[in-house]
């Protein structure tokens, strides 16, 4: 049997990691500033994180939603602690795509509704409805364009208040920084009228957090640089520092059923040990803080190298725009200078998304390698 080929691959095969580097089959030594798409928000094989993963399997890895889980409630407690927000109810999934799925259905529920206000460049996941919301045609099934999107320019508030104006809107959703289309921020103001608007109008608020969330941002969650109650936040990819997880925040005004929602992974042992492993040690290590600081540094120190370049992003969450394509730029980091960084929609955006915990020794090495090589 072979691979459905869907990835055009690097020339490399990583064996083991450990912090912000990870090694090859020779033990070539590689920095990473991409975190397998700003998966890795604590550090590759953190020792605490090995540990309560591990003592978890040891004990029990697997039990279904039919029983109860106190691990669950352990992480909504200490993710409400740290999120700021212990009003809010949570449900546990499996991915950013399937969270982006229940956050859409439980607008429309609420709202009776299925229009849907989106972003240029925004992407929310590949499978059928998060898909319909991602702008990008080339992935679109015709199975998945099921209810109508209107993808309006980020920041265009005259843009949204005429498509709310009709009063079939379910919901608008909206990235934190937008990742994958090349790290565009909202501005905390427009993320404010918005709010209002919805309430205005009657649909709801989501805010996808997949990538900008846990952290990355130097604020928990990306959008809590405006202040707004979401109606729904998804969450994912830096939630479980590679175990597969994702979840749906809910405000209050959302009332559950049983039946309403329901998923046979999500929630389980492993999972919450690997989602508890992540907020302790961004509480113990101070995470949050250094990623907004050592995301200044860098921003800076970028903007001094490149004063051509355009520079956005909060924390380490960061976009750098150059005037022409990054690709063989990007390809030779890795192969030449053994550095990860990412790519982006946008072909001249390069994307650096490291670990949450970097300090001055990996920024340096990083400014090094990217200063030493030319743009092709």
């Amino acid at each position: 049997m072979n691979l459905f080929d869907v990835y055009p691959l690097y020339d490399f095969t990583p064996t083991h990691a450990r912090g912000a580097y990870v090694y090859d089959e020779a033990r070539n030594e590689y920095l990473d500033f991409y975190g397998g798409h700003a998966v890795i928000s604590i550090g590759h094989s953190h020792p605490h994180y090995v540990h309560r993963v591990s003592e978890q399997l040891s004990k029990l890895g697997f039990y279904s939603n039919s029983v109860r889980n106190p691990l669950q409630q352990e992480l909504a407690h200490k993710l409400g602690q740290l999120s700021g927000l212990p009003a809010y109810q949570l449900f546990l999934c499996n991915s950013g795509a399937e969270a982006t799925e229940n956050a859409l259905k439980m607008a429309s529920f609420a709202t009776g509704k299925t229009k849907i206000i989106a972003f240029e460049k925004g992407f929310h996941g590949r499978t059928s409805a998060a898909v319909n919301v991602t702008n990008s045609d080339k992935i679109k099934a015709p199975i998945n364009r099921g209810f109508e999107v209107n993808f309006l320019p980020l920041n265009d508030l005259e843009a949204v208040e005429r498509a709310l104006a009709g009063k079939d809107i379910c919901a608008i959703i909206i990235e934190g920084i937008q990742g994958i289309g090349g790290v565009h921020v909202p501005d905390p103001g427009f993320l404010e009228e918005l709010a209002k608007l919805c309430k205005i109008h009657g649909a709801k608020l989501i805010l996808d957090e997949i990538q900008s969330g846990f952290g990355r941002s130097g604020r928990f969650f990306a959008y809590q640089q405006a202040n707004i109650e979401p109606d729904l936040i998804t969450m994912a990819k830096g939630m479980g520092n590679g175990f597969p997880v994702g979840g749906l925040l809910l405000h209050p005004n959302f009332k559950p059923s049983y039946g309403l929602l329901g998923t046979t992974f999500g929630g389980n042992h492993l999972a919450c040990a690997a989602v508890l492993a992540v907020l302790e040690v961004l509480i113990a290590e101070n995470l949050i803080a250094n990623a907004e600081k050592q995301g200044k540094i860098l921003k800076r120190q970028l903007a001094e190298a490149w004063p051509e370049a355009e520079i956005r992003g909060h924390g380490l969450m960061i976009g750098l725009e150059m005037p022409g394509p990054v690709k063989a730029w990007r390809k030779d980091l890795l192969l030449s200078e053994r550095v990860f960084t990412g790519s982006s929609s946008m072909t001249n955006v390069l994307r650096l998304l490291p670990p949450l915990g970097i300090g001055e020794q990996e920024v340096n090495r990083f400014l090094s390698a990217i200063t030493a090589k030319e743009i092709a």
